[in-house]
């Protein structure tokens, strides 16, 4: 029976979700008409025939269009308004996929981590793919592991690996199929993944140990620990480059394909001079590790034992990997390294097989390290299965044999608290967060190849970067040296400048700030018309604990956990708070209304605990929970099943509880502070309320000013005279007038090239004051009752 199909048009609309994973969307009426159900894999024809996953479109959408992004289109090959032939396509799985890529991506990015990628996607010889996970329509089972290849890809590529793509070379079978977790997805020329008796070319494998052991990460050029081009010649991986995955596994002596385990090789990687920030850890590991590996008669002389069984955490990308490297090398132990999002991946069977050789391997002579990353996928604290068993058992014995474990994670609290056992995980090694100082060290590590500038001010960089780990500054050095090339592309001696350190910054995000939900626009308090006193206000409350901790540790008093923003709306809470986090070095975390609260039993709190974790990997970060109201009303007044009082509970604890909140500041906006639950607003939590007032007759002609500032007004226009005539009207009022009367001098004459009074008339007019006047009574009586006198 013929399959049905429908031609349909173009539309270069793509959902967000959907950015470059290989999803259309249609009408559900088109789904129906086709047979397909959301989920279901399409074949597209247009100049070249592909496939992708169908997903319902928005309410509203055209039963005439399909919505593709760019990614499909030019696999397609058609452009927006094209025609496109849409057709169910039979669930095949891949057998096998070869892909091809960038040299340094394909260097830091294992063939298992690159299968975690492409799950769910459905393929075809000749596309171009990416590496951001398809969310349409996930296996529950694999989700965690999804959700670890995205944090690893972080922590191995760095930014770059949510805009890369990569071709597909080859597919088996012919036409459109799904990536599963039996498929085998290997690089062209290169490394595959296992679980196959197919074995790797011998030239592949020794390649790939090479890459392993040589620096221990992705191949940069120009820049250590840069995971990409940089602005020089051939280069050598840096210290934080941070290759996980495959590549270590082959190389030191985990499990081949089909089980085998292969030879560990000596460690060779850099000295601990080169890791700056982790000297405390290295040498507290490296005393553990060379006492149990090389002075044990000593500790049998005193009757005792020592237990080689240590977790290290800390954020994405801090150098755990590498720390431990390096303290091996130290002290002259092989280290057999695994992925545990791998090993989670493979059915229980297959993963016992892979733990037990990998301790076989360990125990195969000689001073070894058994180095597991990301281990939170093999021993999660919420459901730990039989491999989570398994793996406690080869720990246990692992150690017991004389062995050193050392297990990392960026998520502690994800980990199975039974790992912390006296026989197993007894130590644990922290890694912070870099502060300034810090920062600037591992900077002039990173840069030290590199020929800079005489403008460049290392200090001035550090500063700027609040957040970022020694994996971000390396993908920082590696952007600032490609903007560098393409300035200089015939340059004999080209160098990196200052200003391509600033270009690098905008498109260069911190690792613990990939999930942020707020856009920062370029705009200071100084751009906030009038507000005088408000803005002094926030700058002692909110700037100052975040700009200058050590004033506040020198005079030994606790700086404001927390500010309350209240006022009537549009009169600019938002956008002092945008300012805020442009007039500071801090990142910023923002959360609107009730968008924490969850209908599943404890997942409310779970967002609550996350969001203020992610916020002091990030510190110093700036907390916004906009209407705060919806997220933490009073107490026993909501009819939700008590979720609301759980999450003020959460809220309360972490902004006092035992868990220290170091160089974090929460703001709070709300037009209704009378409905936040009174808990929230006592000293030690959000204990600076700040009334927002609406702006009087000065006031408004600042904003107008400020909102005019772009705008080309006629010598004929009078903003203070125009101020005094706005009663009523909110910031937001006054800064939709100035628009409005540029749209009228449009609508005269597209040529137009100022704004006349007759233009700022029309839209007066037009615009209507907002602010109610019982709402402002109200607002200033509680302010009267709350603001204490100045």
């Amino acid at each position: 029976m013929a399959q049905p199909d429908l031609t349909l048009t173009a539309s270069l609309r793509p959902a967000a979700l959907d950015a470059r994973r290989g999803v259309v969307r249609l009408h559900p009426e088109v789904l129906t008409a086709l047979g397909l159900r959301p989920g279901d894999p399409v074949r597209l024809t247009g100049r070249r025939v592909t496939a992708g996953i169908a997903a319902a479109a928005a309410p509203g959408a055209s039963t005439a269009l399909l919505y593709a992004d760019d990614l499909v289109l030019g696999n397609l090959g058609v452009r927006d308004g094209g025609q496109v032939t849409v057709a169910p396509l039979p669930v095949t799985p891949a057998g096998r996929v070869t892909l091809a890529g960038p040299v340094e991506i394909v260097a830091a990015v294992s063939p298992e981590m690159l299968r975690l990628a492409l799950l769910g996607k459905v393929v075809t010889a000749g596309d171009d793919v990416s590496l951001l996970p398809q969310d349409v329509a996930p296996d529950a089972s694999v989700r965690s592991l999804v959700a670890a290849a995205r944090r690893s890809l972080a922590n191995t590529v760095g930014y770059a690996w949510t805009s890369t793509l990569l071709t597909v070379v080859d597919a088996q079978p012919a036409g459109g199929v799904l990536v599963t977790m039996d498929t085998r997805v290997g690089w062209e020329h290169g490394a595959v993944t296992h679980g196959s008796a197919e074995a790797r070319p011998p030239a592949a494998a020794n390649a790939t140990a090479t890459a392993a052991t040589a620096g221990w990460g992705t191949t940069g050029a120009g820049t250590p620990g840069a995971a990409g081009t940089g602005a020089g010649g051939p280069g050598t991986a840096g210290p934080w480059a941070g290759a996980t995955g495959r590549q270590d596994a082959r190389a030191d002596g985990s499990a081949g394909p089909g089980g085998e385990v292969e030879a560990a090789v000596p460690t060779d990687g850099p000295a601990v001079d080169e890791l700056p920030g982790l000297r405390t850890q290295a040498e507290e590991l490296t005393e553990l590790l060379d006492l149990g590996f090389h002075h044990r008669e000593v500790l049998d002389r005193l009757g005792t034992s020592v237990s080689l069984g240590v977790l290290v955490s800390g954020p994405a990308g801090s150098g755990k990997s590498a720390l431990v490297r390096a303290v091996a090398a130290q002290v002259g132990a092989r280290v057999c390294a695994l992925w545990a999002p791998e090993v989670a991946a493979l059915t229980n069977q297959a993963a016992a097989e892979r733990l037990r050789a990998a301790a076989a391997a360990v125990g195969a002579g000689g001073p070894a390290v058994l180095l597991v990353t990301d281990v939170e996928a093999l021993a999660p604290a919420d459901e730990p299965g039989p491999v989570a068993t398994v793996f406690r058992q080869v720990l246990a014995e692992t150690v017991r044999a004389g062995a050193a474990v050392v297990c990392t994670t960026g998520r502690p609290e994800a980990v199975d608290p039974a790992l912390r056992a006296p026989d197993l995980l007894s130590l644990r090694i922290t890694i912070p967060l870099p502060d300034p100082a810090l920062r600037r060290e591992q900077l002039t590590v990173l840069t030290r190849q590199v020929p800079l500038a005489d403008d460049v001010r290392l200090d001035e960089i550090a500063g700027r970067t609040p957040g970022f780990v020694a994996a971000d500054l390396a993908a920082l050095v590696r952007e600032a040296g490609v903007r560098a090339a393409l300035r200089q592309k015939s340059a004999r001696t080209p160098t990196v400048a200052m200003a391509d350190f600033t270009a690098a910054l905008e498109v260069v995000r911190p690792t613990t700030m990939a999930a942020s939900t707020l856009e920062l626009a370029t705009v200071t308090l100084d751009d906030v018309g009038d507000l005088v006193e408000v803005k002094q206000t926030l700058t002692e409350s909110v700037l100052w604990p975040l700009t200058y901790p050590d004033t506040f540790a020198r005079l030994g008093v606790q700086p404001p956990r927390g500010v309350l923003l209240y006022g009537p709306p549009g009169c600019g809470k938002t956008y002092l708070v945008t300012a805020l986090a442009g007039s500071g070095r801090a990142n910023v975390l923002s959360v609107k209304g009730a968008e924490l609260l969850s209908k599943w039993v404890g997942e409310s709190e779970r967002a609550v605990r996350e969001l203020f974790r992610r916020a002091r990997e990030a510190a110093p970060t700036l907390i916004f929970l906009d209407e705060v109201d919806a997220l933490a009303p009073v107490r026993g007044q909501a009819s939700d099943g008590g979720t609301t009082d759980r999450v003020v509970a959460a809220l309360l604890t972490e902004l006092d509880g035992v868990e220290a909140l170091r160089n974090v500041v929460v703001v709070g906006a709300t037009n209704r502070p009378d409905l936040v639950d009174p808990a929230l607003l006592r000293p030690g939590r959000l204990e600076r309320l700040v009334y927002v007032p609406p702006p009087d007759g000065p006031a408004r002609a600042e904003i107008l000013r400020a909102a005019a500032r772009t705008v080309p007004l006629a010598p004929d226009v009078d903003l203070d005279e125009l101020a005094a005539d706005l009663d009523g009207f909110s910031a937001a009022d006054c800064a939709a007038l100035v628009r409005e009367a540029a749209l009228a001098a449009m609508r005269e004459s597209l040529a137009a090239s100022t704004v006349t009074v007759a233009h700022v008339a029309a839209a007066r007019r037009r615009v209507r004051p907002s602010l109610d006047p019982a709402q402002l009574a109200h607002l200033a009586a509680y302010a009267a009752t709350r603001t204490p006198p100045r």
